[in-house]
């Protein structure tokens, strides 16, 4: 009973410094991120038609922590990553770490490219249609808070949703799951990304049609993933029991 109560202190103390590694990465990261925010800010508006206007002082303060927190979050992914590695790596086999650990890396360029995908893609192609909606009705002035809010639901989703491969990729490798289970919830898998897409965009059907479209298309492609990764794990466990019966055999 001791030895179990000893092993749980010490699973706990473990996470306890992963979870410390990962906040002060996130503190660095965001500082980094505060310090460069004005040159990000410049950045993110220069093919911007209008100029964004603050409704008091606090907008200021928000808009940095918004650019910061943004910046700080991309960052500290890998480093997430890695130490959930380091923390599940006692209980993995040699050959579960190599695998794992390759997953590293792909979950932050996934991160990046969802962001791109969202920020080059969906995002300019909702705002002109929402622009052109109002016509000659309305004089388009947008506050800072509201513009940056908007990016983010355009864009934060899409880095989170197109890590979503690597994920089923991992889960597959590890035996978790498989092709003929995601083929098999496919129509639930559906209900929910759509769901997901109509909370993310804005209200509008055309928004919704875009954001639904490459999430639907992520989950067809994490289930041809998952299919290659299960073959070849299929395979290298059918090669290690025929070397097994064989050295049994001898």
């Amino acid at each position: 009973m001791e030895d179990k109560e000893l092993n749980l202190i010490d699973h706990l103390d473990e996470l306890r410094k992963r979870l410390i590694i990962t906040a002060a990465a996130f503190i660095v990261f965001f500082i980094a991120g505060f310090v460069f925010v004005k040159d990000i800010y410049q950045w993110l508006v220069k093919d911007l038609d209008v100029k964004l206007i603050v409704l008091g002082p606090s907008d200021i303060i928000w808009v940095y922590f918004m650019l910061a927190t943004v910046i700080a979050a991309a960052g500290t992914i890998p480093v997430l990553a890695f130490q959930i590695w380091l923390f599940v790596k006692p209980a993995l086999t040699a050959a579960e770490r190599r695998i794992s650990l390759s997953y590293v890396p792909a979950l932050f360029m996934l991160f990046i490219a969802g962001l791109c995908f969202g920020y080059f893609v969906i995002f300019p192609t909702v705002l002109s249609f929402l622009v052109e909606l109002g016509g000659e009705m309305f004089e388009a002035n947008f506050t800072a808070d509201k513009y940056f809010r908007f990016v983010l639901h355009m864009t934060l989703p899409f880095g989170i949703l197109f890590e979503l491969p690597v994920v089923i990729m991992f889960l597959t490798s590890l035996g978790i799951i498989n092709p003929y289970v995601l083929t098999k919830i496919r129509k639930y898998a559906y209900f929910v990304l759509i769901v997901i897409s109509v909370v993310i965009s804005p209200p509008d059907f055309m928004s919704d049609i875009l954001v639904t479209i490459p999430l639907l298309l992520l989950y067809e492609i994490s289930i041809n993933l998952s299919k290659i990764v299960y073959k070849r794990k299929l395979k290298k466990d059918q090669n290690a029991e025929e070397a097994f019966t064989e050295d049994k055999s001898l």
